[in-house]
């Protein structure tokens, strides 16, 4: 019987399924993936390709540390962070599913009537090294105040701390976050948005981003959890656009960051959601993506973004769906991927 037992083990231990872990952060955008898992549309599609996902809460900057360290497969970012943070670090990643682009959710707020003009010598809070750091250098150019960069005092904050600390102090004067914060942070009538990511439509890109060589093993199970979250994330989508189970959808994404179904309504209108395959795969697939992704590239690069050492803009690249690289064809770091999007948008997942 013993003998039986210790040769059935390693058999029942194959056959495991082999196990993925999504990391996301609290953004309107990302929130589906909170109701994805507890309405069970993720294990439905997980199930059916023989794989189990998991999906895991962070703080922003957290998961992308996490995914640098390659501790979890997969995790939603935007398109700068992707290639500030893995890229940067040399870990091969690759964009599987294009979420939304941020139509102002993104904000720089002030206090004591701030303006761009004035706000040289100003301590600003953000997430230093992310998109709130690139919006709010937008912001500065397209008023002029380029020249003024410079003199700005960059305050490194947490996302989950960022709303009290501005709030419970009336020194702090200025702050650049993301709704569901921004719309927190505005309900203080002393603080007035003075920029948001409406003025740079497509600029801030919301992405799933796997690590390229979790897509590549050789079981073909990077494959299928690519296919499984894919689905998955479509037919969520599906459900928030309408049909009997909208409500439940809108409800259980709001729940992820505690939010009334009213305040996540609100933060979808300024969320340009891609939200069937389709539209996906068509911006995926356009030249305004590259166009797009060239003014955050070099963002990166003339802040010392893209790690060190690095002396060109070129030497941390980018490929696209139609094989075409920006920068150096054998430095690619940060892929865009539009075959799982086409494969929802065909019907085949």
């Amino acid at each position: 019987m013993l003998v039986a037992l210790f040769a059935f083990a390693p058999r029942a231990q194959a056959a495991a399924p082999p196990t993925f872990t999504v990391g996301w952060s609290v953004y309107a955008g990302w929130n589906p993936y909170f109701y994805m898992q507890k309405s069970g549309i993720l294990k439905k599609w997980a199930d059916k390709y023989g794989v189990v996902i998991k999906v895991q809460r962070f703080d922003y900057a957290a998961s992308l540390d996490s995914f640098v360290a390659k501790n979890i497969d997969a995790c939603t970012m935007t398109n700068m962070e992707a290639l500030d943070m893995p890229a940067a670090a040399g870990v091969d990643s690759t964009a599987i599913v294009m979420g939304d682009y941020s139509n102002g959710n993104d904000a720089v707020l002030t206090r004591n009537g701030l303006t761009f003009d004035k706000l040289s010598g100003h301590k600003v809070m953000l997430v230093q090294k992310t998109v709130s750091e690139y919006l709010l250098e937008r912001g500065m150019v397209m008023n002029g105040q380029q020249a003024k960069l410079n003199t700005l005092k960059l305050i490194n904050t947490s996302d989950s701390d960022i709303a009290p600390a501005f709030l419970n102090n009336k020194g702090n004067e200025a702050v650049v976050t993301w709704k569901p914060l921004v719309s927190q942070i505005l309900e203080d009538k002393s603080v007035h948005s003075i920029f948001d990511s409406s003025k740079i439509p497509g600029e801030i890109l919301d992405l799933l981003v796997v690590q390229t060589s979790v897509l590549q093993r050789p079981d073909g199970s990077g494959e299928r959890f690519a296919k499984a979250i894919t689905g998955a994330w479509y037919e969520t989508m599906s459900q928030m656009a309408g049909g009997p189970q909208q409500l439940a959808a809108l409800k259980g994404s709001a729940a992820a960051s505690s939010d009334t179904l009213e305040s996540y309504k609100e933060q979808l209108k300024t969320t340009a959601l891609f939200a069937t395959p389709k539209a996906a795969t068509e911006f995926t697939t356009s030249p305004t993506l590259k166009q797009k992704m060239e003014l955050v590239r070099q963002f990166c690069f003339t802040h010392g973004l893209l790690g060190k050492g690095i002396k060109s803009v070129d030497d941390v690249s980018i490929a696209y769906p139609d094989g075409s690289v920006q920068g150096r064809k054998d430095r690619v770091r940060l892929r865009f991927d539009a075959k799982y999007m086409q494969a929802a948008m065909q019907g085949k997942l």
